[in-house]
């Protein structure tokens, strides 16, 4: 597809943030590969670097930015090494990024991800290239993709959110929501399972708004599902992240009726009470989660359910934090991401400096939701123990002298059972005997 004018030169990626941003790095690679570049896991190997960056909170941005000193020193005794930033980050910072880092080559952003090809081939030619737009450019009808899971394939859906919740800065980075014709994901997905993989995961910022800019009542998540449900083989089909009231009573209907769709639903709740909801602009109060919520759970034998949850958020007093760890509690989450409320640039909240609250009080708020996290997922992962479960086994380690097998039950939960054999890509049942905070421990049945 890209003509190869490079030989034996080699890239490496540094990859920060969410799955999203680790699918972009699968297409980065195949276009560099199609360049004729090596991929290395060495950094101090390659001839071009770049860094795939985060920007959901400050410490994902300076992490990023720290790489990249660090690379830019390098560069000082290799002037010849081209060093790049893509990603959220370089959507916020943009061009002003050439003063504070003189060292780098190319800027670009997450909307021009497919024109990297010829980003690559301005800065072989000794141009500084800063392209950051508002128009997505169109997906190639070929691309090569590298996948870096052994047993699983991350494929895209949608991207990008209309719902500008008043603390995230997604909507000025991967801006409004567009979704890809469901043909271009049936066909990555059927190549996926074509080339061995056993599970796919699809994923969108609001992956249930998947269709509605199409304007096509019957391009929906809920029948993309059943599509997919409809490919040979034998896998697993996944989805995250889901807003709470986007989620129809045909996508839970979808995900009861396909055999290869996984009993799971991330939902981010975000906080538990309905003040600091609304001042976060999410459209649903407490008891509006909770029905939600309890409808999938009642739906299914057996279901888990994940969340997200923010601590300190500006003007959140104790009683409101208090809800939020109640609303863990009476929802028995099986387990939450959970975070520090960090400002961020563009986003309403990050202009409410007046009600700041203090880092002091903030960390120690998360530390409280951290342990209520740690004791629902514990006494989630004890509902399992004694019960036998189909897992797909992910590789195979060494672990204290004893060979062990890391494994995913079908809803994600991290399970490690003893085996000579690598059962890598393998379904297996196992029966779970025992329960810890993040994993569980089974033997083979």
């Amino acid at each position: 597809m890209y003509n190869n004018f490079i030989m034996s030169k080699k890239f490496y990626i540094e990859t920060m943030g969410c799955q999203m941003n680790k699918s972009d790095t699968e297409r980065l690679e195949g276009m560099f590969t199609e360049l004729g570049y090596e991929k290395t896991v060495n950094d101090k190997e390659a001839d071009f670097l770049l860094v795939s960056t985060c920007a959901i909170r400050q410490t994902s941005v300076d992490k990023a930015y720290s790489q990249l000193g660090v690379w830019g020193k390098r560069k000082k005794n290799n002037p010849s090494l081209k060093i790049g930033i893509c990603g959220c980050a370089a959507e916020i910072d943009k061009e002003s990024l050439f003063k504070r880092m003189p060292y780098l080559d190319l800027i670009f952003g997450t909307h021009n991800i497919f024109k990297f090809p010829e980003f690559v081939k301005r800065v072989e030619n000794d141009e500084k290239v800063c392209e950051i737009t508002n128009i997505p450019y169109p997906e190639p009808k070929e691309l090569k993709v590298n996948r870096q899971n052994t047993v699983g394939a991350w494929i895209p859906i949608i991207e990008g959110c209309n719902n500008f919740c008043t603390y995230c800065v997604v909507p000025f980075t991967r801006g409004r929501e567009r979704s890809r014709m469901p043909q271009l994901i049936i066909a990555e997905a059927e190549k996926a399972i074509k080339d061995g993989k056993k599970e796919i995961t699809l994923l969108g910022q609001n992956v249930d708004s998947y269709g509605k800019d199409l304007h096509n009542s019957n391009i929906t998540l809920a029948n993309l599902l059943r599509s997919l449900n409809k490919i040979e083989g034998k896998f697993r089909i996944k989805f995250v992240t889901s807003y709470p009231t986007d989620i129809t009573d045909d996508l839970i209907e979808a995900v009861a009726e396909c055999d290869k769709v996984s009993k799971f639903f991330h939902i981010p709740m975000q906080s538990g009470n309905s003040r600091v909801l609304k001042a976060m602009n999410r459209r649903y109060d407490r008891e509006q989660y909770f029905e939600i919520f309890n409808k999938i759970r009642n739906r299914f034998d057996e279901v888990e359910i994940t969340s997200d949850f923010i601590a300190g958020f500006p003007g959140e007093t104790e009683e409101e934090f208090q809800d939020t760890l109640s609303a863990i509690k009476e929802l028995q989450i099986d387990y939450s991401n959970t975070a520090i409320y960090s400002p961020r640039p563009f986003t309403k909240a990050g202009k409410m400096i007046d009600i700041f609250i203090p880092d002091e009080i903030k960390e120690e708020r998360f530390q409280r939701l951290h342990t209520v996290n740690c004791e629902a997922t514990l006494n989630s992962n004890k509902k399992l123990v004694g019960k036998v479960y189909e897992v797909l086994c992910e590789c195979q380690k060494n672990k204290k002298g004893k060979m062990m097998m890391n494994a995913r039950t079908s809803t994600g939960k991290l399970v490690h059972f003893p085996s000579d054999t690598d059962l890598t890509g393998q379904f297996i049942n196992v029966k779970i005997v025992k329960a810890q905070t993040w994993c569980l421990y089974a033997e083979i049945v």
